[in-house]
C-alpha cells in the first residue's frame, strides 16, 4: 500500500485517529482496523509524531495507543481534545500533547477542560479551513488569538503563554 511505502520518509503522521459522530459512524469498525495498522506502523517504524483525531471516541482512541504505540516509539498529539478530565489524565499518562483552537475555547466546558490541561503539554492549531473565525475559515496567522485567549483562560500574559507553546513544540520535536 502507499502509505507503507512513504511512512519511512514521513515525520509527521495526521490526521489520523476516529470518529464515531453520526456522519462516519457506519464506518467505525473499518475506523478501528486502519487505526490500529497506522499505529503498528509507526510503532515499528520509530519516531513518529501522530495528530489524532477522537471524535465521541477518545476511550477507544486511548485504547489503541495504548495497545499499538509505546510512548518510546512515537509520539502523540491529540487534536482538539474533548474528553473527560478522568480520559485527559489517562493521556497525560501515555505522555499525550494537546493541540488546541479558537473553537474549543468558544464552549466553557471545554475551556475548563483546557484549563486543566498541564502548561507543558499544550500546543495551538487553527484546524482551518474547517473552523471558521469571525465569518471566514481560521488562516495559520488566526492562532494568535487563540494564544491570547489561551493565556487569559491560564491567567497568564500572551507572551508567556507563546513561550510556552514554542518550548513544548521543541520538545515535541526534539525527543
Amino acid at each position: 500500500p502507499i502509505f507503507e511505502r512513504y511512512l519511512p520518509d514521513a515525520r509527521y503522521i495526521g490526521e489520523i485517529g476516529l470518529d464515531a459522530g453520526p456522519r462516519f459512524y457506519r464506518s467505525f469498525p473499518a475506523q478501528e482496523r486502519v487505526f490500529e495498522h497506522i499505529l503498528r506502523a509507526c510503532a515499528e517504524q520509530g519516531g513518529k509524531i501522530l495528530t489524532i483525531h477522537s471524535v465521541r471516541a477518545v476511550g477507544k482512541v486511548l485504547n489503541h495507543i495504548e495497545r499499538a504505540l509505546p510512548q518510546d516509539r512515537g509520539r502523540v498529539v491529540l487534536h482538539w481534545f474533548t474528553g473527560t478530565s478522568a480520559e485527559a489524565r489517562r493521556a497525560m499518562a501515555l505522555g499525550c500533547y494537546f493541540s488546541v483552537n479558537a473553537a474549543m475555547l468558544s464552549s466553557p466546558k471545554h475551556r475548563q477542560l483546557v484549563g486543566s490541561l498541564p502548561l507543558d503539554r499544550l500546543l495551538t492549531e487553527t484546524d482551518g479551513p474547517f473552523v471558521e473565525f469571525e465569518g471566514r475559515p481560521l488562516r495559520p496567522r488566526d492562532v494568535v488569538s487563540t494564544v491570547a485567549e489561551l493565556a487569559t483562560v491560564r491567567s497568564l500574559s500572551p507572551q508567556a503563554m507563546q513561550d510556552g507553546i514554542l518550548q513544548n513544540l521543541r520538545r515535541l520535536v526534539s525527543e
